[in-house]
């Protein structure tokens, strides 16, 4: 079969590779219809995610035909058509009984490469490095499914994958990190970063009943989505986001403020060339002006819900205003299993539209080209949608 594997740093190429089969009773295997590039994705093509293998099969949001299924998986049958999570949960564990579906302590065959950085390990991923499992990832024809009988959502034919694919990852990603903030009516919550999971915690937000959402950005084609969706936008390369903030809640800051950039944030000054300098370097890992950046806008008592990948060691985070204005930090992986089903049914509903992200639609073969181009943002890219057998 046909797969997208990384070759090195900002190396990415289609290869042709075995294709997957079944190893444990709860497996099954997929015949991938539907993918996509997620922001995440980029950091291993950057380089920042430790414990990745030249030859390794990337991607995390996808789904598809089941078209083999092991005798452990009783839920499923050929020909069904479902959409997969990123996390991969047993469903029994301490964790998966609480639905911290990300933090499954049975999924990650490599737990003890992950508790040397993090302390202990979260699930396993699908295609982000052995340090979360090693899993073959979904940019490809075929994928193997670990623990088919708890992942993967079964999906109606009236939806097209368009419709239904990001409720593999981004969708639930955006929701949580708007649930997060437990918004209250007459709310004022801001965004910062209107990619596709900024987009998402934007509706996700107004969804939940927020008076106001304020979106961060600095690239018009994002920022025009967001002021579409209903938010007031700022451009950071225009104006100081602090003062506008602040004029904006007649002084007293957001409740909240979502990051949902994370570790590779562009910051224009003295502090987005002092986090270039020290990654550089590699005297931290992450890049993180805009959490910094959001700590200091939050109001006393508010809330920060960060659903932005962090990777590691990070520098000059002003911890002392968390703990003195008593702020709420609130992050993980998204526990995906538990809002696939009440968001598919918001979807069918059409109290969310998710196709409207998406501005690019390649084959498989034009993977490597799309990663450059969404890192770089050009071609006016938000999200790249993949049919993996065009």
């Amino acid at each position: 079969m046909k797969a997208v594997c990384w070759q090195g740093i900002h190396e990415v190429g289609v290869e042709e590779v075995p294709d997957p089969h079944l190893i444990n009773p709860r497996d099954a295997i997929i015949k991938v219809t539907s993918t996509a590039i997620c922001g995440s994705d980029l950091h291993l093509y950057d380089g920042y995610i430790p414990g990745m293998y030249r030859g390794d099969i990337l991607g995390h949001e996808f789904m598809g035909e089941v078209v083999e299924v092991g005798e452990g998986v009783g839920n499923l049958a050929v020909g069904d058509r479902v959409v997969v999570p990123f996390p991969i949960a047993c469903g029994n564990c301490f964790f998966c009984s609480r639905e911290l579906y990300s933090l499954c302590e049975n999924s990650n065959p490599n737990a003890h490469l992950a508790e040397k950085l993090w302390g202990h390990s979260p699930a396993g991923l699908f295609g982000y490095s052995h340090m979360l499992g090693g899993y073959a990832g979904g940019q490809a024809q075929y994928v193997r499914v670990p623990f088919a009988d708890i992942g993967p959502l079964k999906v109606p034919a009236a939806l097209s994958d368009e419709q239904v694919l990001f409720l593999s990852d981004i969708l639930p990603t955006g929701y949580m990190a708007a649930e997060n903030c437990n918004i209250q009516a007459g709310d004022t919550v801001a965004v910062w970063g209107c990619g596709p999971v900024g987009q998402f915690a934007i509706k996700s937000a107004l969804l939940m009943g927020a008076e106001r959402v304020i979106a961060i950005d600095r690239f018009p084609e994002r920022l025009r989505m967001a002021q579409h969706s209903g938010a007031i936008t700022l451009d950071y390369e225009s104006l100081d986001v602090q003062e506008a903030l602040k004029d904006l809640t007649a002084g007293r800051g957001p409740d909240a403020c979502i990051d949902a950039v994370g570790m590779e944030a562009h910051m224009p000054g003295i502090h987005g060339a002092y986090d270039r300098v020290k990654t550089t370097l590699r005297l931290e890992t992450d890049r993180p002006g805009v959490l910094r950046q959001a700590i200091m806008a939050c109001r006393n008592g508010g809330t920060l819900s960060v659903p932005g990948v962090y990777g590691g060691v990070i520098d000059k985070v002003p911890f002392g205003a968390i703990v003195n204005r008593a702020i709420t930090v609130r992050s993980g992986q998204t526990h995906c299993h538990r809002y696939m089903r009440p968001l598919l049914e918001r979807i069918e509903k059409g109290e969310i539209e998710a196709t409207s992200i998406i501005t690019h639609r390649i084959s498989l073969d034009d993977v490597p080209g799309a990663y450059q181009m969404f890192r770089d943002k050009q071609d006016q890219c938000v999200k790249v949608v993949v049919q993996p057998w065009q």
